[in-house]
């Protein structure tokens, strides 16, 4: 694990679409570890009220730039660090991903259509379009991101989620890539 300049404390962070789990597992992989946990859109939330607010109230970019800083300061605190599914699309997020250990974490169309449907997601919310179509359309645009910035790549899909946490707790602690991962 690699420590953040300003904290010198570990740090692994979880990214990819919404609905991949990155917060349940990040959970349970900071549990392990015995590392804090960071959902950086529960900060957002506590600090700024729902997401589908912002969202409503003062736009996508308005979002991005607060979602930015809540990640910046998340890694400055070190731990296990989920972002928001959009967050590496911010240059800046992108820099500060650039030296640390990056879990990107995906899931099939098939296997996240029943987390996806019936929740609040200001991007996929949308009366005129199917939420899991839509979800397609965004991982695709969003996965070259999340390539670059990713160290090593998990699918969460059809998988108990212990054996996602097991392989990313082997990693962190250098054991070595798993069956189910993949180095990018």
């Amino acid at each position: 694990m690699v420590s953040p300049e300003s904290s010198g404390a570990p740090v692994i962070v979880l990214i990819g679409p919404m609905g991949a789990g990155k917060s349940s597992v990040g959970k349970r992989v900071a549990k392990a570890l015995g590392l804090r946990f960071t959902d950086t859109d529960s900060v957002i939330a506590q600090e700024h009220g729902p997401i589908t607010q912002i969202f409503e109230r003062r736009g996508e970019a308005a979002f991005r730039l607060i979602e930015h800083d809540t990640v910046r300061r998340a890694l400055g605190g070190g731990g296990v660090v989920a972002v928001g599914g959009g967050a590496p699309l911010h240059p800046g997020t992108r820099a500060a991903l650039a030296s640390l250990p990056v879990v990107l974490l995906d899931v099939a169309d098939e296997a996240v259509a029943g987390r996806i449907r019936g929740q609040k997601r200001p991007l996929l919310n949308r009366e005129d379009r199917d939420p899991v179509e839509e979800w397609v359309r965004i991982r695709e645009e969003r996965r070259p991101v999340y390539e670059s910035v990713a160290t090593v790549r998990l699918d969460t899909s059809g998988r108990p989620m212990q054996a996602v946490v097991d392989e990313i707790v082997a990693w962190a602690r250098g054991e070595g890539i798993v069956p189910g991962a993949r180095e990018e």
